[in-house]
């Protein structure tokens, strides 16, 4: 009985994406996010002279809308969320994957907010800034990424120019390779006989 012949993989299944590299993309994410919120947020509080705790961080009753600091904290995870579109560029290839990873990023933040306070959030300001802050990584990231995909592609090489020869300058034309080919003369409008009675 000869051996069967294997299916070859659907084209971007589990080469693209396997499951540990998402995993890892994830954990790298939440760690940019995080770093990314311990710098600002002590830095500001610091220069505001107020006492920093991680609760700042990870305690959904420090956004708050009655004193300066809970404005600031909130305004704070926007520009968190503004700053993680950068290594969202770096890691998520494709733009269809990006609400995927900026969603997770921010349903993790909510996981480990319930736990540190042990309550599920009930700040309205908390949930519209989580949601602005989702929301401007989706669409930036998803530009970013687009962007990105929509460059030329570059193989590595730039032909070299070659001076030209009598003075014109040499064109390009497509089916030589990749080579650079005198196109001949320039094609311009001239009159034509009978032109000038129209």
């Amino acid at each position: 009985m000869p051996p069967r012949r294997r299916k070859p993989p659907r084209a971007g299944a589990l080469t693209e994406l396997p499951p540990l590299k998402i995993i890892r993309s994830i954990l790298l994410l939440q760690l940019f996010y995080y770093v990314a919120a311990f710098v600002l947020i002590l830095f500001t509080t610091l220069v505001l002279g107020q006492k920093f705790s991680l609760a700042l961080i990870f305690d959904w009753n420090s956004v708050r809308g009655d004193n300066t600091i809970g404005w600031t904290v909130g305004f704070l995870w926007v520009i968190v969320g503004f700053i993680t579109v950068i290594p969202i560029l770096l890691l998520v290839s494709r733009s269809k994957l990006v609400p995927d990873f900026a969603l997770t990023i921010h349903l993790i933040h909510l996981i480990i907010t319930s736990f540190y306070t042990k309550a599920i959030p009930t700040n309205l300001l908390w949930w519209s800034l989580e949601a602005a802050s989702a929301a401007l990584m989706v669409s930036l990231g998803v530009w970013a990424c687009r962007y990105r995909e929509l460059q030329p592609i570059s193989f590595g090489t730039i032909p070299p120019k070659k001076p030209a020869v009598d003075g014109n300058e040499s064109h390009v034309r497509g089916g030589q390779g990749g080579r650079d080919v005198d196109a001949g003369p320039s094609y311009e409008m001239v009159n034509v006989r009978g032109d000038e009675n129209v």
